[in-house]
């Protein structure tokens, strides 16, 4: 998280950091999320390394492919005349504020502290949005394992697999619920510049347009791009198989989990004849070499 930003009207840039204060707080896009979750992957030698060694990867933002994903774009309101006098009242209370700087809030008409309030909540969102974006790692889940479009975009066009992970293990404790809304939401230069810990752009992180409703999507947040997360064994409870995998393809990633989790169970996937829908059937995998020792198959 960034520590709050202190305005200073004195120094270059109006900002500079201060020490954390207060207790953590819980975002509104942290709700407790379903108890099972879901990772479409299509198959490629990468997503399968991925299974095999019971990793979740945490990816950079900037490789996202709608370009108005994360809604970081700063939607700043102008403050109200009472907001201004909050704010400048908060700031003249603080014992660290240069004289010059307590001089100038004392003497500011009301737009010039509107103005210089309103430039320092544009240049903290923007300074602190570019360093997140830059940083931080993202790994994506979505509440629905049966989505047509999922299936097309994600899943190797029906041709790949889906995870189900059970939500009461790690990394899934602190997930966030992606918003989908019309519009970037107005953000207040109050809430910009009292933030502690900048909370506020965790949440535009996590806001997406209404056009993307469609993925159900919760996000899992790293501090550092490019970690590869080992998830325990039991963390993986299902896999769903894409109507048009071919069998080899099945059967190498059951063997691959046969491995290393005996409590995983499988669903093969096949198109609906009735409606637009992609349905599921548990079955159990029986190795050929399985297979054979037990007289089910040919010698």
């Amino acid at each position: 998280m960034i520590s709050n930003p202190r305005f200073d009207p004195t120094r270059s840039g109006g900002l500079r950091p201060s020490a954390r204060a207060g207790q953590p707080q819980r975002l509104a896009s942290q709700m407790t999320p379903p108890l099972r979750l879901y990772k479409y992957e299509a198959l490629t030698t990468q997503s399968l390394l991925n299974l095999k060694r019971q990793i979740i990867y945490f990816g950079s933002p900037l490789q996202f492919n709608d370009p108005y994903d994360c809604a970081l774009t700063s939607n700043i309101e102008d403050p109200s005349d009472s907001d201004l006098a909050t704010i400048r009242q908060k700031y003249l209370n603080d014992q660290i504020l240069p004289p010059l700087a307590k001089q100038q809030f004392e003497t500011f008409s009301t737009q010039q502290l509107r103005e210089t309030f309103v430039k320092a909540a544009k240049e903290a969102m923007e300074s602190t949005t570019r360093n997140f974006l830059k940083t931080k790692g993202v790994a994506c889940f979505s509440e629905k394992n049966n989505n047509l479009l999922m299936w097309s975009h994600y899943g190797g066009h029906y041709k790949g697999f889906c995870l189900e992970f059970a939500t009461n293990a790690e990394p899934f404790s602190k997930i966030n619920k992606v918003r989908y809304k019309p519009a970037p939401p107005p953000l207040s230069v109050k809430s910009i510049l009292f933030d502690e810990d900048f909370h506020i752009v965790q949440e535009l992180f996590c806001t997406k347009s209404e056009a993307w409703e469609y993925e159900a999507e919760w996000r899992a947040i790293h501090h550092a791009a490019g970690t590869q997360f080992v998830y325990p064994a039991n963390a993986l409870t299902g896999v769903y198989f894409g109507p048009d995998i071919d069998q080899q393809s099945l059967e190498i990633i059951c063997l691959i989990l046969a491995g290393q989790n005996e409590s995983v169970r499988f669903w093969r996937g096949s198109r609906s004849t009735t409606e637009f829908s992609v349905l599921f059937e548990e079955f159990n995998y029986v190795s050929n070499l399985q297979a054979k020792k037990q007289g089910l198959a040919p010698s």
